[in-house]
């Protein structure tokens, strides 16, 4: 059974050496798994049994597209009325146990390795109904709404359905799995899970004007942020601001493969935030 990365919660010991590996820059953070303890979670309102890592949030200097979670529910955890925003979609990815969903009356138990997609202004619910823990991660992005184009609806979708697109003459160790149609315009950003073999790489350091938050489902690699290389490995979240130079090479002997958020189908607002 496939397993996917979450933050491990907890405490460390006294004895544990303080200096860490979290990276904040302007043009690029890192929030390692080790970082993602008990006592620097969230809670919010509406919410029962719950509690949050967020990892990504608008703010200057860092996050301007998106805001990333990780949120845990108790047995019996969740929300009638999850989201504050009406103008917020949600992308939920399921890392561990069974959720009961509900979007627009429609309910449906979904489990580790499905994708929800829930667009603005939708209802929806979700409930852990079983009588264990459940973690899922969840980003949120105002829509940007184009008013000649057709609404988006929701959809559930389980990984394991979704094609792994080989990327060009890499032999297939370097594949992604894109959970949009990427020629769909009403859509203004993607999720995906890129996946490497060990060994495979990103050949060049991209450079692009999408922003990205990266959250490690699985394996170890060496990541080129801007100008640094970093050993990142499972539940390591990166933040890589637009136009960051990116690379990495996989390392160990398991597939390297992380949830990729990228905002994608705009023109850039000629106005500073």
């Amino acid at each position: 059974m496939r397993t996917y990365a979450f933050p491990p919660g907890g405490h460390p010991g006294q004895n544990n050496n303080p200096e860490g590996t979290a990276i904040f820059t302007d043009a690029y953070a890192v929030i390692p798994a080790h970082t993602q303890r008990d006592i620097v979670t969230s809670f919010f309102p509406n919410w029962l049994s719950m509690r949050a890592w967020i990892l990504a949030r608008p703010l200057s200097g860092f996050a301007e597209t998106f805001a990333q979670y990780a949120v845990e529910l108790a047995p019996g955890g969740g929300s009638a009325e999850p989201e504050p925003d009406i103008a917020a979609q949600a992308a939920i990815f399921v890392a561990f146990g069974t959720l009961r969903l509900s979007i627009g009356g429609a309910r449906e138990d979904i489990e580790a390795g499905h994708f929800v997609y829930i667009p603005a202004g939708a209802r929806w619910e979700i409930w852990n109904t079983s009588d264990k823990p459940a973690g899922f991660h969840w980003i949120r992005k105002r829509y940007e709404r184009i008013d000649t184009l057709n609404p988006l609806e929701a959809f559930v979708i389980h990984e394991s359905r979704v094609e792994k697109a080989s990327m060009p003459d890499c032999d297939g160790v370097w594949a992604t799995q894109r959970f949009f149609d990427p020629f769909d315009v009403r859509h203004d950003f993607h999720v995906n899970i890129v996946n490497f073999q060990p060994g495979g790489r990103i050949p060049f350091a991209e450079t692009h004007v999408m922003e990205h938050g990266l959250y490690v489902l699985q394996g170890t690699a060496r990541y080129l942020l801007n100008r640094d290389w970093v050993e990142v490995g499972p539940g390591d979240f990166m933040w890589l601001r637009a136009f960051c130079p990116q690379a990495c090479v996989a390392t160990g002997d398991e597939p390297f493969r992380y949830l990729l958020y990228k905002d994608v189908n705009r023109h850039p607002s000629l106005t500073l935030a």
